[in-house]
């Protein structure tokens, strides 16, 4: 849902708004004359005489048959559907033939006004007129209407103004600049983020599904909502029962009398759609489909998720799944479990994506073993609409979270990713493991993520890679525990000069330097308080970044139990500002500090964030001003079916050179004895 999408007369466009609702965009047909004539009996006087600078009551018919009948070239237009009724239109015409100049110009009905609309309509406008060799486009506004006026001053266009006849003159040329492509940027963030928000942080919550025996999956999420201490409305939607698992039933949302922002359904795929309507009849904004039988079960399961989707979205509502495990939020306001775990983990600053549902469940059990706190969490299934740069956009600017981490099965949109994982990961961490394989119903027939082609994006983009799912919460509890190292230069301080020698040998294997006077090894005679001089020496050493520290248990009657409690050597070198992890062969590390099973995986796990911890400290650089740039032609390039390489180099200035394909070696050589081909005679 973000700039990246074209509409075409075929293809309309959803589109978030700033209230996180979403709306479809498409360009206007001549059987939209009956919608648009309602839509301007709905107008207001006031937004009338603004669009129109009179009263203009009705449509002239001829006035209405220029309005809908357009090129989509020399005169374009698009309209804004809300429950499939027309809410808003905006228009360019050329002005004159092949002329470089277009007037635009836009209405929003009075109930859609201030959700950004206006702004979209710009974008998608200013988009079309540039393929249609546009580059210039003039406006005229009534000084009254200053919301229009701050559309146009807001999108980052050089605009220039003239007042004259009571009309405010306005003139901008509408090529993308690094200012236009930052307001785009900054709009999708604030409606992605708000659309999630509106999903973790629901006033009421609808359960379609439930048995009235507490049997099957609706009665177990009903029961993890309820017990989760979630502080709004639960509504068991029931065809029958008065009451299901203790709480009021009723055969329809509305009945409840309840604001209800979610709808969490575990219902028989073919009952989904009559689940979408009461849900939006209800006022929802979103719908948690835990039910399978969709795109995972083959084409006419697919054909119903597209039918959810698209129905979803004609009322507002985003969804997450089908076929996932769930969403949930432990903020103390919120504790909401809408997931099928039974418990969550601890409240905490960590948020999870997870594309599986199987897969989640186990992951939010191991995170609750190892004590890693959690702040929300989304489970995708299908991804048929919410996807993970969704909740990117989301945990940005979320204030009880400070780390995420990603199961990804497929990048829906891997420039975005991108964009917004560089973004974000200069200020919280983002750990992501990219699964080989593609689950049936997500991406089609296509194979899973290219291993080469991931690994360069996550490089690029500042993500730590993880390969298992160990090593997914090793590196989550480590950043939510401990600051970033200053350097990979390591302190190992143990009491067996065989875990000493192993951990400096894993620290040389993952590109770590073992400090000048390292390893340290107090002797397997050494008790607690020696260990913790030793370490407090490490974590003194101007020339140590992080600290290794490894605990073999004492051999019967050597230590006291006091001596032996090699816990207590840690909290003292906490506060020293420099990660520590640990690995005991007996007893339990202290809370805070990061314990591994082996050396080995405490190192694996120190090296992946230390790596994270260089990028950081690379200036992330500023795009270079190009000549010879054309970017409009470059997005047409890359929008084209199956891209246009020779395009977007052409577009960025790059001279490309004729090319032919070559079946054998034979044409190959003929072809490199063409003049102008490399390699062949000038």
């Amino acid at each position: 849902m973000g700039p990246e999408q074209v509409t075409t007369v075929d293809q309309p466009v959803d589109v978030l708004l700033s209230d996180g609702s979403t709306v479809a965009l498409r360009p206007i047909r001549p059987d939209d004359a009956p919608g648009i004539v309602s839509m301007h009996a709905r107008f207001s006087e006031r937004t009338r005489y603004l669009r129109y600078f009179s009263p203009y009551p009705r449509i002239p018919e001829r006035d209405l048959n220029r309005f809908v009948h357009v090129d989509h070239r020399d005169r374009e237009a698009f309209v804004v559907l809300a429950a499939e009724r027309i809410v808003a239109v905006g228009r360019y015409e050329r002005l004159g033939p092949q002329a470089p100049e277009a007037e635009v110009a836009f209405v929003v009905e009075d109930a859609y006004q201030g959700r950004g609309i206006g702004s979209v309509l710009l974008e998608h406008l200013a988009d079309a007129a540039r393929r249609a060799g546009i580059v210039h486009f003039v406006a005229e506004v009534l000084p009254a209407n200053v919301a229009m006026l701050r559309v146009f001053a807001d999108f980052g266009y050089q605009v220039q103004r003239q007042y004259a006849d009571g009309v405010v003159h306005l003139s901008f040329p509408i090529a993308p600049t690094e200012a236009t492509l930052e307001v785009q940027r900054g709009r999708e963030h604030r409606t992605e983020a708000r659309s999630i928000a509106r999903l973790l942080a629901p006033r009421g919550v609808a359960v379609y599904g439930a048995s009235a025996t507490g049997q099957g999956v609706g009665a177990a999420l009903l029961g993890h909502l309820r017990d989760g201490g979630y502080p709004g409305p639960v509504v068991p939607v029931h065809p029958s029962a008065a009451t299901v698992a203790g709480l009021p039933a009723y055969p329809s949302a509305v009945d409840a009398g309840h604001a209800i922002d979610l709808a969490v359904v575990a219902v028989a795929p073919e009952a989904v759609g009559a689940v979408v309507a009461d849900a939006a009849a209800a006022g929802a904004h979103g719908l948690v489909v835990i039910s399978a039988g969709f795109a995972e079960a083959g084409g006419d399961g697919a054909a119903a998720q597209r039918a959810l989707v698209r129905a979803a979205h004609a009322a507002g509502m985003r969804v997450v799944g089908p076929n996932c495990l769930g969403v949930a939020n432990t903020d103390e306001d919120v504790r909401l479990n809408a997931t099928l775990a039974p418990a969550l983990p601890a409240p905490g600053r960590v948020g999870i994506f997870s594309q599986s549902g199987t897969f989640g469940v186990a992951l939010l059990a191991e995170a609750a073993r190892r004590g890693l706190g959690l702040s929300s969490f989304v489970s995708a299934g299908n991804r048929a609409d919410v996807s993970g740069n969704d909740l990117l956009q989301y945990w940005q600017d979320d204030p009880g979270t400070d780390v995420i981490m990603l199961y990804l099965e497929t990048f829906g949109n891997p420039r975005k990713f991108a964009r917004l994982a560089r973004r974000i990961g200069r200020d919280k961490p983002v750990v992501a493991l990219a699964s080989p394989a593609r689950p049936p119903g997500v991406g089609g027939d296509a194979p899973g993520p290219d291993e080469v082609a991931v690994s360069a994006l996550f490089a690029q983009s500042g993500v730590i890679r993880v390969d298992t799912v160990a090593e997914l919460l090793d590196v989550g509890v480590l950043l939510a525990h401990q600051p970033r190292p200053a350097g990979r230069r390591v302190a190992v301080v143990g009491n067996s000069s065989a875990l000493t020698g192993l951990a400096a040998t894993a620290c040389a294997a993952q590109g770590l330097t073992v400090a000048a006077g390292y390893p340290s090894d107090t002797g397997p005679r050494a008790g607690a308080a020696e260990l913790a001089a030793a370490l407090a020496v490490a974590a003194a050493d101007e020339n140590v970044d992080a600290l290794v520290a490894v605990f073999a248990p004492p051999l019967p009657g050597q230590l006291t139990d006091t001596e032996a409690d090699f816990a207590a050597a840690l909290p003292g070198v906490l506060d020293a500002g420099k990660p520590v992890v640990a690995t005991f062969l007996a007893g339990r590390a202290p809370a805070g500090v990061p314990a591994y099973p082996s050396v080995e995986e405490a190192v694996r796990a120190l090296a992946r964030v230390a790596r994270y911890a260089d990028w950081l400290r690379r200036p992330p650089g500023t795009p270079p001003e190009l000549p010879r740039i054309d970017p409009a032609a470059a997005s047409a390039a890359l929008r084209a079916d199956g891209a246009d390489p020779a395009g977007l180099l052409r577009a960025y200035g790059i001279d490309v050179l004729p090319s032919v394909p070559a079946r054998s070696a034979d044409e190959a050589v003929a072809a490199a004895r063409v003049p102008r081909l490399p390699g062949g005679a000038e």
